[in-house]
């Protein structure tokens, strides 16, 4: 028996993801950016600075990097919190060597936990970006729009309070969201978010509540994505980051500027045998002429003066 041509009809079939955040569109044919200074390219390095709850819970699921050995998880833990303790210093030491202004997305719950760390991070000119009030509340659709309002809302206060940032920049824990996630963010004052991984320049998406840019944020060249997920040794995420960077670079000679995003981690990049390959890459990244580095929130700033 032959299936019917009804079968295969699909009234919802067109260019584009299955909702209506955005316009689907080619960045090869879009309108070319010019970044400050007539840069090719827009170096927007995000480093994230996080807790581990130590009773996190695993359900409905466990943010990346999350405690994985039986309760309690001293392990992995203390692990982590080497990245609040120490490596997110030895990261601003490099960073200021380079005389560079980045953005660091932090958990609200830091700045309740560990304010001298929000405040050496400000002191030094880089941008705070609220990254959810700690890995163990993700994002996702079983909260109701009131928890999930409490949350970011709580976040914010925090990160605002201590940092006397606006801070309107967002990374979800996890780069989980649910489907109200875009407008509560908007409601809370957020201007744009780094949740998707879908392009490599800024773009607008509709919330209910006004429009929010989707910021680049590369998630296969995530030093902790290239480490802990693919298991690729620290010569490769070099080499990688490098060839990334090689191709928007080129891109940017013929379609204009490029947003190049280097996303860290404390505990990641800031051990003391990974710290000199994140020197590496930056040399290299710097030593080419037409490089921006910036803050996500004035790489969007500018994009949005052009838009």
């Amino acid at each position: 028996m032959s299936l019917p041509d009804s079968y295969l009809e699909y009234p919802a079939r067109r260019y584009g993801m299955d909702h209506d955040r955005y316009d689907w569109s080619d960045l090869f044919q879009r309108k070319p950016v010019t970044w400050p200074g007539g840069a090719r390219i827009a170096l927007s390095i995000v480093t994230h600075v996080q807790h581990f709850p130590l009773d996190m819970p695993a359900k409905p699921f466990k943010a990346p990097g999350a405690l994985s050995m039986p309760y309690p998880d001293f392990r992995y833990y203390t692990n982590r919190d080497y990245g609040n303790r120490i490596g997110i210093y030895r990261v601003l030491r490099l960073l200021a060597e380079k005389g560079l202004r980045t953005s660091m997305a932090i958990n609200g719950i830091i700045a309740a936990r560990y304010p001298a760390l929000i405040r050496a991070v400000v002191a030094d000119g880089h941008e705070v970006v609220a990254h959810g009030l700690d890995m163990g509340k993700v994002h996702h659709s079983g909260l109701s729009a009131d928890e999930e309002g409490s949350i970011i809302a709580e976040t914010l206060e925090l990160l605002r309070k201590v940092s006397g940032q606006k801070v309107d920049g967002w990374l979800s824990p996890g780069r989980a969201q649910s489907f109200n996630t875009p407008e509560l963010l908007v409601k809370n004052g957020v201007r744009y978010a780094l949740d998707w991984a879908n392009d490599d320049m800024p773009y607008a998406m509709r919330t209910k509540e006004g429009a929010i840019l989707a910021m680049p944020l590369a998630y296969e060249t995530d030093d902790r994505v290239v480490a802990d997920e693919y298991f690729h040794s620290e010569p490769e995420w070099v080499q990688q980051v490098k060839d990334r960077f090689d191709v928007l670079y080129r891109e940017s000679a013929e379609y204009g500027g490029r947003v190049m995003s280097l996303p860290l981690h404390s505990w990641v990049s800031g051990m003391p045998y990974r710290i000199e390959y994140l020197r590496e890459v930056l040399d290299y990244m710097l030593s080419h002429e037409g490089v921006w580095t910036a803050p996500a929130g004035e790489i969007a700033d500018a994009f949005k003066a052009q838009a």
